[in-house]
């Protein structure tokens, strides 16, 4: 357990976040899918923290309002790290048994908040925040070497842009990496083909597929 306390969430919370990540991000819905269990749910579980952060711009204008949301998260991140009893909800449930079976850091949970805050202030950094969740993915996969996370890196910023040369220009620079990096990140790395332009949503599964067994995103 790496020095956290065991923690087991509820498969009613675990059900939860599968059918939240599902239904708003299908894309890396679908790529998580391709890791082994738990860390499978684990990624699910970043996915759905991380929506939750994202969302806060949207469920209110206020920015006192939004930092108290944002306050609310990040307490919840340091307890689902281990720092008390995790709070009764369901995406917190599910990321406490992830963060204490793979043993995140709460500062690592707390980047990915702050790192969300700025972007309510209306300066959201894609380099920072995406590679804020990527780091968090890859200690759920336990891939820690130089090329998969800056590959990780870079579809994490590219995912946050929106088209154009410098989407373009993260996506190449993950691609320009694939020979090095560790086929365990690939649940991470295949969400790059669904920024492809003229892609067809409903051949998304079948391009994984194929690229996963090729090994490339």
């Amino acid at each position: 357990m790496k020095g956290f306390p065991p923690y087991t969430a509820s498969e009613a919370s675990h059900r939860f976040v599968l059918d939240s990540v599902r239904e708003t991000d299908r894309g890396r819905f679908l790529a998580a899918l391709f890791a082994p269990e738990p860390a499978r749910r684990g990624l699910l579980a970043l996915l759905a923290f991380d929506h939750e952060l994202a969302r806060t711009r949207f469920v209110t204008k206020e920015p006192m309002l939004a930092r108290i949301r944002l306050e609310w998260w990040r307490e919840a991140a340091v307890e689902a790290a281990g720092v008390g009893k995790p709070r009764a909800q369901p995406i917190v449930d599910s990321l406490s048994e992830t963060a204490r079976r793979d043993g995140l850091a709460a500062e690592a949970l707390v980047a990915l908040v702050d790192a969300r805050e700025d972007e309510v202030e209306g300066a959201l950094d894609v380099v920072r925040t995406g590679g804020a969740l990527a780091d968090l993915q890859l200690a759920v996969l336990g891939v820690d070497d130089p090329a998969s996370r800056e590959a990780a890196h870079a579809v994490g910023a590219a995912w946050l842009m929106g088209e154009g040369p410098e989407r373009g220009a993260f996506l190449a620079e993950a691609r320009a990496l694939r020979a090095r990096v560790d086929a365990r990140a690939l649940p991470i790395l295949l969400p790059a083909l669904s920024l492809d332009r003229h892609r067809s949503p409903w051949r998304t599964p079948l391009a994984y597929w194929w690229a996963a067994r090729r090994g490339r995103y």
